[in-house]
């Protein structure tokens, strides 16, 4: 028994072909069902506290992470920047001051913020009204250089470019760029409200809904959108019984929306502004007169990994430019960045492709041994609890919340997931019956990739399932995985 159990497992954690052969039954099924080649797939799974991997599969072959990237992305913020890192959003006066009335511009530098909402700039307004300032004679100069990021389509990546996710870093986003709108049902008229947070005249809704019978899991439909008229036709059924509906939309320049939302919230707050909005850089003369702070990092990487938010990533992946030089940050400064990084911490991987930190990329490579290394690294280091509760919960929250629900391997680990088209992907760490914990990277890099859902959560399951009952392999497992090391 012990003779055959060591043939399988030398097997499983040396082979690393592309047969399926190497794969344990359930999971072998679970792909073929998927429609999934056995070569489209990389594996590995190791014990936290193991020398070895139990299961690997492919393991070398450089392969698209999808959103798994943000792995790398955040551990990097939290051991180069600190768990306690702040993004600073500042407010100069670039003129003289006379009670409550600037004669002069009042300027906005940026340094990255990746998530300064629609209440947290009504509050820094507040608060700009609050220290005394009311009336502006000059202009609103918006001071984005602390990023240095080529210009690109922002439909370019996949033809949406109304999209949030899409939206290109600035180092004084505000929003993400973005208008909310909500879908309100009427079954007394048969139609569907549609309400915008906030209402920028710039932007036109054309409303051409109607309730009627659909799949509540397939709406919003994409709606039709002209960007360079900002705006947006909603056309067809709105399905009975869906209750309300949101989306979110990107339409305007950053200036545009950024000067039309300053102006909103100003005048209701009782304030003037009588020049208009320009990019610009801080004048060495002008004061600080007002700053805002962001939530710490820790708290931001739960909203980057639990809810895959790319623009966030993406932030911080160009903040990282900061252990690497000096401003402005750029894309060239953080790769530098994260290998230099990773070459301290003694991990070696020579594939990894790094373009935007994200995962929003059709270059971005890593294989799945070295994403393991990554998790393993993680595990070890002083700042693994604010990392591990960043990672999204099966059946719990974030991107897993109506995944595995039914499971028992429900809320027994933490696991990023990631999708593309062509590519699903999930990585993270699975607890089993035992309380043993597993780092787990699945990378599905297949046209059939869309189909692959049902293999990832089997391989969470086939993880989470060992331990109990206890069977002759699982009693003989400690000592024949120390025969191997």
């Amino acid at each position: 028994m012990k003779r055959r159990l060591l043939t399988v497992l030398l097997g499983w954690c040396i082979a690393g072909t592309g047969s399926a052969g190497s794969l344990p039954e359930p999971l072998r099924d679970a792909l073929a069902q998927a429609g999934v080649s056995p070569s489209g797939l990389g594996l590995y799974v190791q014990e936290v506290d193991a020398h070895q991997p139990l299961l690997v599969h492919n393991a070398d072959r450089p392969m698209s992470p999808a959103s798994t990237m943000k792995l790398v992305t955040t551990l990097a913020g939290l051991e180069l920047l600190g768990p306690n890192f702040t993004w600073r959003t500042e407010a100069w006066t670039d003129g003289t001051l006379s009670g409550d009335v600037l004669n002069g511009n009042l300027v906005l530098k940026g340094y990255g913020d990746p998530d300064i909402t629609l209440q947290d700039f009504w509050m820094f307004l507040t608060d700009l009204r609050a220290r005394g300032l009311r009336e502006i004679h000059g202009d609103l100069v918006l001071d984005r250089s602390f990023f240095s990021v080529d210009e690109v389509d922002p439909g370019g990546f996949d033809n949406e470019p109304t999209r949030p996710y899409n939206v290109i870093p600035d180092a004084l986003l505000v929003n993400y760029k973005s208008i909310w709108l909500q879908f309100l049902p009427d079954e007394q008229t048969g139609r569907v409200r549609i309400l915008s947070t906030p209402q920028f005249p710039q932007v036109t809704i054309i409303n051409q809904l109607a309730l009627g019978a659909g799949n509540c899991d397939f709406w919003p439909e994409k709606p039709q959108s002209m960007p360079e008229r900002a705006t947006l036709i909603f056309t067809g059924v709105f399905p009975r019984g869906c209750g309300e509906k949101s989306k979110s939309f990107s339409l305007l320049t950053p200036n545009e929306y950024l000067m039309t939302l300053f102006g909103q919230i100003w005048r209701q707050l009782g304030g003037t502004l009588s020049g208009s909005a320009h990019d610009g850089t801080l004048p060495e003369r002008a004061d600080l007169f007002d700053t805002w702070e962001s939530p710490p990092l820790s708290r931001v990487i739960r909203d980057i990994n639990k809810y895959s938010n790319n623009v966030m990533a993406r932030h911080l992946f160009l903040t990282l430019s900061l252990a690497a030089d000096n401003p402005p940050a750029t894309t060239e400064k953080s790769k530098r960045a994260v290998r230099e990084w990773l070459a301290r911490s003694g991990l070696d991987f020579p594939e990894l492709t790094l373009e935007n930190g994200s995962g929003l990329s059709r270059v971005e490579r890593i294989t799945p041994r070295h994403m393991a290394e990554l998790l393993l690294h993680a595990w070890r280091s002083p700042l693994m609890p604010e990392y591990l509760s960043s990672l999204p919960i099966p059946g719990v929250d974030g991107t897993l919340r109506r995944r595995l629900t039914d499971s028992d391997s429900a809320g027994h680990g933490h696991i990023k997931t990631g999708y593309l088209e062509g590519v699903r992907a999930i990585a993270g760490y699975v607890n089993d019956r035992a309380g043993r914990t597993f780092v787990v990277v699945s990378l599905v890099n297949h046209p059939q990739a869309i189909a692959a859902q049902a293999f990832q959560d089997a391989v969470t399951e086939w993880v989470s399932s060992r331990g109990l009952p206890s069977t002759a392999a699982d009693d003989e497992w400690p000592q024949e995985r120390a025969a191997i090391r």
